[in-house]
């Protein structure tokens, strides 16, 4: 994925701040994701796409050094629970956490 893109951290703050890593989903807009079993759309963008839904993409979990990327929390925030819900039992299709 080229530019910035949103990334949702799964991994808790306590462990993030430790070890200078974040686990967690890439997020996109791309439209090829609408027939994607393992993304979850949750909700319009924002800003200049806000015309586009994003979808985060379960089958693509990273985890990178946060510190050294200057990666800062995005300005919405977090998902709603019901959204953060569906791509925890998305992701657990592919992993098995639970």
């Amino acid at each position: 994925m080229r530019d910035i893109h949103p990334f949702l951290v799964l991994s808790p703050g306590i462990f993030n701040d430790k070890t200078s890593l974040v686990i967690g989903l890439p997020m996109t807009t791309a439209a090829y994701n609408v027939d994607n079993p393992f993304a979850v759309a949750v909700g319009p963008a924002k800003g200049r796409k806000a015309e586009q839904t994003s979808y985060v993409l379960c089958h693509q979990p990273k985890s990178f050094d946060w510190r050294l990327r200057g990666a800062k929390p995005h300005p919405l925030g977090r998902l709603p629970d019901i959204l953060l819900a569906k791509v925890c039992e998305c992701l657990n299709q592919i992993v098995r956490l639970a």
